[in-house]
């Protein structure tokens, strides 16, 4: 294939196709963003900031073709894709106002002189980025990366080139000199020489395990920095004592929202006994009246998935549990016609050895599993590969919090689903990656962290 193509996943049809960058083209690209590097760095980190501000308000003007190409080319629910536009503003707004004090040198005494530490910019970071959140999940990485004097070099999802382009277009008005936010359309092969380049000098990578792994690898031989966000089976907690309304309410949306391709979701909702007949009679009840259908109706809760192989990826997932001895309470099948739709689905009577629990469930499926108490579900919670977030609903706060020391995750909310947000670190642990991004902790991620001491005896 020499070109990426984009299909509208409600109805099949091709909406555009995107021919990748020649050879002559990508190298242009990768001069552009290592010669911008040199002058951006020098920019006073408040005309960074600048640039930032004015990207929200481009953002916003945008806002309503953004969210429409999004669903056109992925199948989210426009409100929903209008809100991904909004948050990504107010990203922009957030680090414009508190990333120049968080990048300012800090000094410290020493036995002999003065230490000063600095946040240097590193130079051109290559971002491979997923489809899902694909205005969210760029600026995340890009804009604290461009914010620190940064460039950043986008290879994102092939079926969201439009969407992309629309970002890049909005960066430029903002007045983001060329090649400080570029974005180049390669193949994977195109990728791995790039990692080499001696002009990248670190990698953010969002997506599978598998790809990240392959990254990763490829990153430690160039001996640069990498950032992975990846995979994700995040339990949810629910213990005898939950507002089992709260907890129903705040499972479908952490399970369902993106249609259910969230890494950081709930996926595995882990029930102590006493309350699990009612939470799932509620949660079941709460799925089914879910509104599916055309994500440009403002009425719509479940899109079609984003991608025909990966609905039958999660098709096999959903029978091999059934098989296993799962009980289906809700859902289970692709939807007949030519939209990639999958239907909200539960599965009830989930066990550690089957696939729903064992691995990721990239879709609208949820799975159920009873726990004796509270102690067994941390157990359960952390036998797992993945280790991204988790949440705890309980009206016991103090178990809540002795319970977080051990749950094996990047992140854990209690008495509320997973989310992201630029005040707070995100990111994960064992195969769901390493590095963090948003906060403090995200904007330094890509700095060179000088220390610089003086009149040392």
């Amino acid at each position: 294939m020499t070109q990426a193509i984009s299909l509208n996943p409600f109805n099949g049809e091709r909406i555009a196709e995107y021919p990748y960058d020649s050879a002559l083209a990508l190298e242009a690209a990768v001069a552009q963003g290592s010669t911008a590097f040199k002058h951006w760095r020098k920019v006073d980190i408040n005309q960074r900031a600048s640039r930032l501000i004015q990207l929200a308000a481009e953002l916003r003007d945008a806002g309503e073709e953004i969210a429409r190409t999004i669903a056109l080319e992925m199948g989210k629910p426009v409100r929903q894709a209008r809100a991904e536009v909004e948050k990504s503003a107010s990203l922009c707004e957030w680090y414009a106002k508190n990333g120049p004090a968080m990048l300012a040198p800090e000094s410290t005494l020493v036995d002999s002189g003065v230490a000063h530490i600095h946040y240097r910019p590193s130079g051109m970071i290559l971002a491979v980025m997923p489809w899902n959140f694909p205005v969210w999940q760029i600026l995340r990485g890009a804009v604290p990366a461009m914010l620190a004097g940064n460039t950043f070099l986008l290879k994102p999802a092939p079926n969201v080139m439009g969407t992309t382009y629309l970002v890049k277009q909005a960066a430029l008005r903002a007045g983001f000199p060329a090649g400080v936010f570029g974005v180049i359309n390669v193949d994977t092969p195109a990728v791995a020489e790039l990692i080499a380049d001696s002009r990248v000098t670190a990698v953010t990578v969002t997506g599978s395990v598998r790809a990240g792994a392959a990254i990763a690898e490829l990153a430690g031989k160039s001996v640069k920095k990498c950032v992975l966000e990846l995979g994700g089976s995040d339990p949810f907690i629910v213990l005898n004592d939950a507002s089992l309304d709260d907890a129903v309410a705040a499972a479908v949306a952490g399970r369902y929202q993106n249609t259910g391709q969230v890494c950081a979701a709930a996926k595995r909702m882990i029930v102590e006994e006493g309350v699990l007949e009612d939470f799932t009679a509620k949660f079941v009840a709460a799925t089914q009246a879910l509104v599916m259908g055309n994500p440009l109706d403002d009425a719509t809760y479940i899109g079609p998935m984003a991608r025909f192989d990966l609905r039958d990826e999660l098709h096999q997932q959903v029978q091999d549990t059934l098989a296993q001895g799962a009980t289906l309470l809700l859902g289970g099948e692709k939807i007949a016609g030519k939209g990639n739709f999958y239907a909200p689905t539960v599965l009830g009577n989930v066990t550690p050895a089957m696939t729903a629990f064992r691995q990721e469930l990239f879709g609208p499926v949820a799975a159920i599993t009873v726990a004796r108490d509270a102690s067994h579900a941390v157990e359960l919670a952390n036998d797992s590969d993945f280790g991204l977030s988790a949440t705890i609903y309980t009206a016991n706060l103090e178990l809540a919090k002795e319970m977080t020391e051990e749950l094996e995750t990047g992140g854990v909310f209690i008495n509320g689903y997973s989310a992201s947000d630029p005040r707070v670190a995100f990111g994960g642990v064992k195969k769901s990656g390493y590095g963090r991004e948003l906060s403090h902790f995200g904007l330094r991620e890509f700095c060179n962290v000088q220390t610089v001491w003086t009149d040392r005896k």
